[in-house]
């Protein structure tokens, strides 16, 4: 459980994910804004001590691994995984530019800190729990994190995947569904597109242990985590009950976040809300 102070600091952490990721973006005049702002609060947790991880050693043998499924959000971590050392902040300011080391989807050969390489939505499901059959099968303690988002779930490999690990019992294997009701063309919580349903119930059914959270609210994430690594038996879900393009209002709960650039008025406007959070908190 996390004690005042400790709460605090992942907030602000999850604000200066959020700063970086508009910063990016904003360079670039395009980009997966909505998906990224939506799980700076997720990754904030896992990078604040829930995920084993050391930034001198990214490829550190007792390291827990993360899987960006939704690799188009890899501005997150990116800015994660700078804001913690792994490589420079100057590096940042490459993302997506000729030559760069990190690609607008995540490439684990290319970024320091990154563990699969994803972009294929659904695949990063198949390539986590083969990981974390792995890591059975040699005995050792890591866990495995994956993160899917929302609309990523209407992959049919996702569900393949899901009946896999709760076959294997593979309690190393803790998922992360980014619930943010938007994909690229309309919402996910009604017939727009594809109503995803109860995503927490579905992996209930598929035999994992499921959980429904504020996927903003870090001690809520943090108790969600501990959680799921102390369960065993089954692999754990999270569903992370966020808002697409959070932190920003001009972009929060718009379809038309989902791939969008701002330009310098309006990164102007996204830090100075941010910078307020931060005052705030």
């Amino acid at each position: 459980m996390l004690d005042q102070n400790s709460e605090k600091e992942i907030k602000r952490f999850a604000v200066q994910i959020r700063m970086e990721i508009v910063k990016m973006i904003s360079r670039l005049s395009a980009g997966h804004l909505g998906g990224a702002l939506s799980i700076a609060d997720a990754l904030a947790v896992l990078y604040s001590g829930q995920l084993r991880h050391d930034p001198k050693n990214p490829h550190w043998s007792e390291r827990d691994w993360l899987v960006l499924s939704k690799g188009h959000c890899g501005p997150a971590l990116y800015a994660t995984l700078a804001l913690r050392g792994f490589f420079p902040m100057e590096m940042l300011e490459t993302l997506n530019a000729p030559h760069t080391n990190l690609p607008s989807h995540c490439d684990r050969l290319r970024t320091p800190g990154i563990d699969m390489t994803t972009g294929s939505l659904g695949q990063g499901a198949s390539t986590a729990a083969g990981v974390a059959v792995g890591l059975k099968m040699d005995g050792a303690p890591n866990k495995v994190f994956v993160i899917f988002g929302d609309g990523e779930i209407q992959e049919g490999q996702v569900w393949e995947m899901a009946m896999f690990a709760a076959s294997k019992h593979l309690d190393n294997l803790i998922a992360l569904v980014d619930y943010n009701k938007l994909q690229i063309d309309g919402r996910t919580d009604n017939d727009e597109v594809c109503c995803v349903g109860d995503i927490a119930a579905k992996f209930t059914a598929f035999g994992w242990d499921s959980q429904f959270v504020n996927g903003h609210d870090v001690a809520e994430i943090d108790r969600a985590i501990d959680h799921a690594k102390a369960h065993t038996g089954s692999p754990s879900a999270i569903v992370l009950d966020t808002v697409k393009g959070k932190g920003w209002s001009r972009s929060e709960n718009q379809v038309g976040s989902h791939s969008r650039g701002l330009k310098p008025e309006e990164l102007a406007e996204a830090l100075a809300e941010l910078q307020a959070e931060l005052a705030r908190i």
